[in-house]
């Protein structure tokens, strides 16, 4: 008789050096899809962090988040996170292998708290970051869409990579979290915008239309490809 494997587990936890480590990579970060945005919203780590390297303004960057690092909010907020994202998991990776087709890349993934709003994530290693500032829903939006760009990069993503490139590889990818909209969103009931860039809107919308037509994620990534090809689809 099969005994029936568990579902991958998110852990949240929280990691000094790797909060210190995204608050100085977002002050300095440029994405590519919002163009002279800047992430970090904080002037005073502006000062600290741009243009210097990590380890010139390390200290000081610790020295600005001693008060949060070591107050009781962490350990308070990364418990609200795990229990709210422990009611939800299963029934989410459920959903993402029933959408996609794959079975999950990792058994564990790491989430770490970050008290910076963008939250990266490392896809070779299975982990991203969550903002301590966010609220629980975003935050339960912000790990599934996260977990989905994991998921990307590890099965689907290196065949679209060789049909269309890095670039307009990572451009679906991004846009492939309007997925999220249509078969999660009661998960956490808040909705996934995506990039704020028209090109990634436009995509989003191609996505979002041919999905309600067909509901076979291989096929929409083809579909996707010719799309970025600028070849029509029927």
């Amino acid at each position: 008789m099969k005994t029936k494997q568990a579902m991958p587990r998110v852990i949240f936890t929280f990691d000094k050096e790797k909060d210190l480590f995204n608050n100085w990579e977002t002050v300095n970060y440029e994405s590519r899809w919002d163009k002279g945005v800047r992430f970090n919203q904080i002037p005073e780590l502006e000062k600290i962090c741009r243009g210097k390297s990590f380890e010139e303004c390390k200290d000081e960057v610790e020295k600005f988040w001693s008060q949060v690092h070591n107050s009781v909010l962490i350990g308070n907020v990364r418990k609200a996170y795990q229990d709210s994202w422990n009611a939800i998991n299963d029934e989410y990776f459920r959903r993402l292998e029933k959408v996609t087709g794959n079975k999950f890349p990792f058994r564990r993934i790491t989430a770490y708290l970050t008290t910076q709003t963008r939250c990266p994530y490392n896809f070779k290693e299975g982990y991203f970051f969550c903002s301590i500032f966010s609220n629980i829903p975003r935050a339960l939006l912000t790990s599934g869409h996260e977990l989905m760009h994991l998921d990307f990069h590890n099965y689907d993503g290196k065949d679209v990579e060789k049909g269309i490139g890095k670039d307009k590889a990572s451009d679906i990818k991004e846009a492939l979290t309007v997925l999220l909209n249509f078969e999660f969103q009661d998960l956490w009931f808040v909705d996934d915008r995506g990039k704020s860039s028209s090109e990634q809107q436009e995509l989003r919308d191609y996505i979002a239309q041919e999905w309600r037509k067909d509901r076979n994620y291989k096929k929409l990534l083809d579909k996707c490809i010719k799309y970025a090809k600028g070849k029509e689809t029927r």
